[in-house]
């Protein structure tokens, strides 16, 4: 699209300019995944001492998941609870509910959320952490979802010997979790859209 809006403060902005932006934004939503699933490729071939490049512990993890009948929610959170490992190196869970965030339940969010600290029991002590930080979350009713999750699919995907899902069995479960928010800001704005375009 040519056209462009002309303000140069938002506040100046028209109604006539936000259908502009609106419709590009329309269709930059479409793409999403796309994007999602290129940024998931980064992690090709960066192993970081592990056994098994991020990539591959990712596709593992929700190979490990789809395996186990689970979802296609659940298993696009345990392909992407990792996504964010390379622009959230001190946070990379945070990145990675953010993306999520829009797409999935309360106890999915939070499961990725918190996979760090639950994965932490597996190997905090060898850093001179505490392995027990996960116990501050006892009380809460995602606590068995999370170690679940890090039992049956995080843990055991490190495996340079398994065989899993190759990422073009996952890409339509990832359009299908995206294709529309649950939970947006924009939300209503996407659906007045839709109904101008229909």
């Amino acid at each position: 699209m040519n056209t462009r809006a002309t303000f140069t403060r938002m506040e100046d902005s028209t109604a006539a300019e936000w259908q502009v932006i609106g419709a590009e934004f329309g269709e930059f939503t479409k793409t999403l995944p796309d994007r999602v699933i290129k940024h998931l490729r980064l992690l090709e071939n960066d192993y970081g001492g592990f056994p098994v490049d991020r990539y591959t512990h990712c596709l593992q993890t929700a190979t490990l998941a789809a395996r186990d009948g689970r979802d296609e929610e659940y298993i696009v959170c345990a392909l992407l609870h990792d996504i964010g490992d390379t622009l959230g190196t001190f946070n990379h869970p945070d990145i990675a509910a953010a993306i999520l965030k829009p797409f999935v339940s309360e106890e999915n969010l939070w499961m990725v959320q918190n996979h760090a600290v639950f994965q932490g029991y597996n190997f905090f002590h060898h850093l001179g952490m505490d392995r027990n930080m996960r116990e501050r979350f006892k009380d809460n009713p995602n606590y068995a979802r999370t170690a679940e999750f890090i039992e049956l699919y995080d843990n055991p995907a490190f495996d340079s010997t398994a065989k899993f899902m190759p990422m073009e069995e996952f890409e339509p479960m990832i359009r299908r979790v995206m294709a529309q928010p649950r939970v947006s800001l924009y939300k209503a704005a996407l659906q007045n859209m839709d109904k101008a375009a229909a």
